[in-house]
C-alpha cells in the first residue's frame, strides 16, 4: 500500500468516526465498504476490528456516565454463543455475499411482529441479537445496521444508545479481531503503521464528535439515524448484487 493510500484511508478513518461519534453508527459501515473493495476480506477484517475498537473504546469512555451495562452483559452473552458456534466453521464469505447481507439485515428487522420488536433493555433479546450481530459480524465485518435498529428500537436516550452500544461493538470488533486475526490468522498481514494510524484517527474523529451529539436533539438523533440506516443498506445492497452479477457474468 502507497502512502498516499494510507494517508487517504487514515483521513477516512477519521471521518467515519466522527460520523459514528454523533449517531453511534454508520462510520463503521463505510469504512469498511471503503475497505473491502481494497483489501482482501480477512485483512479488511482485522484492519476494520482495530479501528473500531479504538473508536467504540474512546466513545464508550467519553460517554461512560450513560452505559447501560445489563444491556452490554446480556449483549456479550450472546456474542460468546456466536464465536464459539462459528469457531467450528471457519467460513470466510465472499465481498458480494458480505455486503448484501449487510444490506439486507436492517430491513429484515421491520418484518419482525409488533410484540417482538427490539428492547435493548430485555436481557433475553441482549442475548438473542447478541449472537445474531456476532454472527453477522464474523460474515460482514460490521453489524452495524442490525445493532443500530435494536437499539433505535427501545426507550433509551441518545447518549444512553451510543454508550452502550459502543461498550457492545467493543465485544463484538474483539471477537472478530480473535476469529480472523487468529483463527484465520491473517493478523501478520496487517501493517503496523496502519493499524497505529488506524487508532489514532479513530480516536481523533470521536473527540471531535462529542460536542455536535450534545447539541443534537433526540428527534433529530433518531430521524436521522433511521436515514442514515436506510440508506447506507440499500447502497450496499445495490453494490453487492452488482458485484455478483459481473463475477458470475
Amino acid at each position: 500500500m502507497t502512502l498516499l493510500v494510507m494517508l487517504l484511508l487514515i483521513l477516512l478513518m477519521v471521518a467515519t468516526s466522527f460520523l459514528s461519534g454523533v449517531f453511534g453508527m454508520a462510520g463503521g459501515m463505510i469504512l469498511l465498504g471503503v475497505l473491502l473493495a481494497i483489501m482482501p476480506v480477512p485483512i479488511a477484517m482485522v484492519l476494520h476490528a482495530v479501528t473500531q475498537m479504538a473508536s467504540n473504546g474512546w466513545r464508550g469512555l467519553l460517554w461512560r456516565r450513560h452505559v447501560r451495562w445489563v444491556a452490554v452483559g446480556a449483549y456479550v452473552v450472546g456474542c460468546l454463543v456466536a464465536l464459539l458456534a462459528w469457531s467450528f466453521a471457519r467460513y470466510v464469505p465472499g465481498k458480494p455475499v458480505a455486503l448484501i447481507v449487510l444490506g439486507v439485515t436492517p430491513f429484515l428487522v421491520h418484518l419482525v411482529p409488533s410484540n417482538l420488536r427490539p428492547n435493548p433493555e430485555s436481557i433475553g433479546q441482549g442475548i438473542v441479537y447478541g449472537a445474531i450481530c456476532m454472527t453477522l459480524m464474523l460474515l460482514t465485518g460490521v453489524a452495524g445496521p442490525l445493532i443500530d435498529t435494536f437499539f433505535l428500537g427501545g426507550k433509551l436516550e441518545r447518549r444512553e444508545i451510543v454508550a452502550t452500544k459502543a461498550m457492545c461493538q467493543i465485544v463484538g470488533h474483539g471477537v472478530k479481531l480473535a476469529y480472523f486475526g487468529g483463527i484465520i490468522d491473517q493478523a501478520a498481514a496487517l501493517d503496523p503503521a496502519l493499524a497505529v494510524g488506524a487508532i489514532l484517527a479513530s480516536m481523533i474523529g470521536t473527540t471531535l464528535a462529542k460536542r455536535f451529539l450534545e447539541a443534537t436533539t433526540e428527534k433529530q438523533y433518531r430521524m436521522w439515524a433511521s436515514r442514515l440506516i436506510a440508506v447506507i443498506a440499500s447502497y450496499y445492497v445495490v453494490y453487492g448484487a452488482s458485484l455478483l452479477v459481473v463475477t458470475r457474468g
